[in-house]
């Protein structure tokens, strides 16, 4: 495969045959990303819940009394905007859900806390999420299962920063394009190949 071709440049990432298990390891990663995505889906509507109400409870079921969650704590780890989490919040406080409290050490901070009845949708929910969550990753070992937690955690902290570069990337080479195709439909290009015609016959 020529270089012109290849999908990635660092040699961690390609083999004697280009970026085939570079493309592999994605296609891979995207089939697994769509059942993860349908699960999550079947999972909300399950205790009708938005996809996002229904991270947020999760995340904040995992707080401790050491560590308690506010909407800032709740937005880093899902990777999402404070704003849309606010919102999503406020819902779920709206349902009965969730409950908000000044936070011990900074009354600035809200923390916020599952109801009595927020509990008792999650212990429903539990119901559907051991046997699928067994599926998912029941094939791997206990040291299988903590390397892939350690890589994803990795990857995923890098992934905003990508996705950052591929947007700037894209607007430098659409800008490239675009003078290219400027300078080919000026006047002077023009005259020029009409010159270089009329000198070939």
């Amino acid at each position: 495969m020529t270089e012109a071709l290849l999908t990635a440049s660092k040699p961690e990432l390609l083999d004697k045959e280009g970026d085939r298990t570079l493309r592999g390891v994605l296609y891979d990663y995207f089939a697994f990303g769509r059942s993860l995505d349908a699960c999550r889906e079947i999972f909300a509507s399950f205790v009708d819940l938005s996809t996002t109400q229904y991270l947020i409870l999760i995340a904040i079921k995992n707080s401790t009394a050491e560590e308690p969650m506010g909407v800032n704590q709740v937005a880093e780890r899902l990777y999402l905007s404070g704003t849309f989490v606010t919102n999503e919040v406020n819902k779920l406080v709206s349902d009965g859900l969730l409950e908000k409290s000044p936070h011990p050490e900074d009354r600035r901070r809200v923390q916020l806390a599952l109801t009595p009845h927020g509990v008792g949708l999650l212990i429903r929910l539990a119901a559907l999420q051991r046997p699928v969550n067994d599926a998912l990753f029941g094939m791997l070992t206990r040291e299988e299962f903590r390397t892939l937690s350690h890589l994803l955690s990795r990857l995923a902290s890098n992934a905003d920063r990508a996705v950052k570069l591929a947007e700037h990337v894209k607007a430098t080479l659409k800008f490239q394009d675009d003078q290219r195709a400027l300078t080919t439909n000026s006047p002077s290009s023009r005259k020029k190949g009409r010159a270089t015609l009329r000198n070939s016959r």
